[in-house]
């Protein structure tokens, strides 16, 4: 059973939608989609620096538009299960038909945006925990007044909150942590920083009439299968304040019978969690164009549930 999966913010690096663009009619969605959402999608994928493609406002749409490339450039791919790990939830929303592209990326432009100006309040930022045990290093951030904000599996924990807590963090490790990495994000995201952002989300998704998924959607909210278009267009505004919890994602995946998982671009993230998390699990990662091939076989190897039960 393949999974299809979508990166969140920080997975993006300066030119990464460069080698998407030389695909056939890539140049042309991408033109077509910076219209409609105000922003020159092709120009901060291919020329912007570090900095500017850090900013919350371009960073979500880039992703999710990279991520909607790669997937369509893999042809008709029909996945037992997609998944998307913070703003990737928009990514993997369209591949289930929940969005249209050009709702999902104006969705997301609208909530950089307001994701952006929520983080302007206070100076706050996110940090990688490495290892250690997640309910002491849970218990350790709550006595620091960090939120657990990504709840990754494979022992990962993403702390957030303000930048005097993190210097903190890094100063008082929780037991059994290596390390401390700081993020590159531009705030406390899935925190009660980001509150004021649900509120324009919430505004904007009224404007959206949603359909039900194609295909098991697991929201990362839970790791719960939502089946409901309008619940997962509700929980889509609801994540922007509330943790992202990908360990229970991959957790349904394992009940899923998941045997395959392929991360769109900028994909690596997610696969590194999932060797850790699901061994036995194949997975690759879609870097760039010269990956398609490989992750066309793969494809092409797993039988998901659904189409094992039609051939029968």
């Amino acid at each position: 059973m393949l999974v299809l999966v979508a990166p969140g913010q920080g997975a993006q690096t300066p030119g990464f939608l460069t080698p998407w663009l030389e695909l056939p009619g890539a140049a042309d969605r991408v033109a077509a989609w910076s219209d409609a959402i105000g922003l020159d999608l092709a120009h901060y994928g291919t020329q912007a620096d570090a900095d500017a493609i850090r900013d919350t406002a371009v960073a979500q749409p880039l992703l999710v538009a990279a991520g909607i490339l790669s997937a369509t450039a893999l042809g008709a791919v029909t996945p037992g299960a997609v998944a998307g790990h913070s703003v990737g939830e928009f990514t993997a929303a369209a591949f289930a038909g929940v969005l249209d592209d050009t709702a999902a990326l104006t969705l997301v432009r609208k909530r950089g945006l307001a994701m952006a100006e929520a983080a302007a309040i206070t100076e706050t930022g996110m940090s990688a925990l490495l290892g250690g045990d997640p309910e002491v290093s849970v218990a350790h951030l709550q006595k620091l007044g960090l939120t657990p904000a990504n709840i990754n599996g494979a022992g990962q924990i993403v702390a957030a909150g303000t930048r005097e807590q993190l210097a903190a963090l890094s100063e008082d490790k929780p037991e059994g942590v290596r390390k401390v990495v700081a993020l590159q994000v531009a705030g406390a995201f899935h925190t009660h920083h980001m509150a004021p952002a649900v509120e324009t989300l919430a505004t904007a998704a009224k404007e959206v009439t949603p359909a039900d998924p194609t295909v098991a959607y697991v929201s990362n909210k839970d790791g719960r299968t939502v089946a409901s278009g309008a619940e997962i267009l509700d929980r889509l505004v609801g994540q922007v304040a509330n943790p992202v919890r990908w360990d229970l994602c991959m957790e349904t995946f394992k009940e899923l019978g998941v045997t395959a998982i392929v991360e769109v671009s900028p994909g690596g993230t997610l696969v590194g969690l999932a060797k850790r998390a699901l061994p036995g699990v194949r997975t690759l990662a879609l870097k760039s164009p010269d990956d398609l091939d490989a992750a066309r076989e793969i494809i092409s190897e797993t039988v998901t549930p659904a189409a094992d039960a039609a051939g029968a």
